[in-house]
C-alpha cells in the first residue's frame, strides 16, 4: 500500500468528529450562586415565579408555645408600628380562606388523622403565603406572623411525622427577616391559658396523644416535648430568644428594639392606646 493511503486509513479521526468535553465549572457555579441566593428568601426550593426584587417590605416572626404571650405582643407591636408609620399585615394558623373554617370543623370534631391534619395545615400555610404574606411584602407592608412554619414542624414532629418529611414539606416557605422565640415553661403557660379562658382546649394540652388521663399533666408533658422542638430549631436557624415570663412591657421594649434596627427606627418609645391598656401589665 503506497505511504499516502496509510496515512489515510491509520489517521487521526478529524477534528469536526472528536467529542469535546465542556468543562462543567460555569455551568455548576452558576447553580451554586442561584443555590445560594435562592437560600437567602426560602428554606429550600424557591416559590414559584417568586422575584426577590419585589419585595420591599418585612416579615417578622413571633413563635412560642401556646401561653406564651405571642398574640398579646403582635397586638402591641402592630398599634407601634403604625404609629411610626408603617402599613402592618398579621398572620396565623387557620386564617386562610380555602381551608381555614375547615380545619377549624376538623379539629372539634376530632375527625381526622394527624397526617391529614398537617397537610391541611400546610394548604393554609401556603394559601396565606400567595394570598396575604407576599402581596403584603411586595406592598412594602410589615407582616406580623403569630407563629410560623417552626410550631407546625413541632406539631408534626411530636406526634410521631418525620422530621425530614415535615422539613421538606415547608421547603418553600419564605425565610423570615426576624424570627422571635418567646421562651416560657410550660407550666407557666398552663397557668396563663387557664386564668384566660378558664379552660385548657384538648389540642393545646396534646389530648390526641393519649399522655396521660390527667387535663394537667398531658399539658405539661405536650408542651414539653413542644418546647424541645423549638430549642432544637432555635440553634438551627438563629432564633431571637426572650424570656416570655418577664413582664409584657419588658418582653415589648426588646422586641420593639431588635426590630427598630431592623427597619431603621430611631427612637422606639411607645405607650399603649387606651383600647389596649389592659395588656400592658
Amino acid at each position: 500500500m503506497p505511504d499516502q493511503e496509510k496515512e489515510k486509513t491509520s489517521g487521526a479521526v478529524p477534528a469536526a468528529e472528536t467529542p469535546v468535553a465542556t468543562p462543567p465549572v460555569a455551568g455548576a457555579k452558576a447553580v451554586a450562586a442561584a443555590d445560594e441566593a435562592s437560600s437567602q428568601y426560602f428554606f429550600g426550593e424557591p416559590l414559584v415565579g417568586f422575584d426577590p426584587s419585589e419585595i420591599t417590605g418585612s416579615l417578622v416572626v413571633i413563635e412560642g408555645m401556646d401561653g406564651s404571650g405571642r398574640s398579646t405582643q403582635i397586638a402591641l407591636l402592630q398599634e407601634w408600628l403604625e404609629s411610626e408609620g408603617f402599613a402592618v399585615q398579621t398572620s396565623g394558623l387557620r386564617r386562610s380562606n380555602l381551608v381555614g373554617r375547615d380545619i377549624d370543623e376538623l379539629l372539634a370534631k376530632n375527625a381526622a388523622t394527624r397526617l391529614t391534619l398537617a397537610l391541611m395545615y400546610a394548604t393554609d400555610f401556603f394559601d396565606q403565603v400567595e394570598h396575604r404574606i407576599l402581596p403584603a411584602l411586595r406592598s412594602g407592608t410589615i407582616v406580623l406572623a403569630d407563629r410560623f412554619i417552626f410550631t407546625l414542624i413541632a406539631r408534626g414532629v411530636v406526634r410521631g411525622i418525620n422530621r425530614d418529611y415535615m422539613g421538606g414539606l415547608y421547603a418553600m416557605a419564605l425565610r423570615p427577616h426576624l424570627t422571635f422565640w418567646l421562651n416560657v415553661r410550660p407550666e407557666t403557660a398552663f397557668g396563663r391559658e387557664f386564668k384566660k379562658a378558664q379552660a385548657i382546649s384538648y389540642w393545646e394540652a396534646g389530648r390526641d396523644m393519649s399522655l396521660s388521663h390527667d387535663l394537667y399533666w398531658s399539658f405539661i408533658r405536650y408542651q414539653t416535648m413542644i418546647k424541645r422542638e423549638f430549642e432544637v430549631m432555635a440553634k438551627k436557624h438563629s432564633f431571637l430568644e426572650l424570656d416570655g415570663e418577664a413582664s409584657v412591657p419588658a418582653v415589648n421594649k426588646q422586641l420593639r428594639q431588635r426590630i427598630g434596627e431592623q427597619l431603621g427606627i430611631r427612637a422606639t418609645k411607645y405607650t399603649p392606646s387606651a383600647a389596649l391598656a389592659h395588656l400592658w401589665r
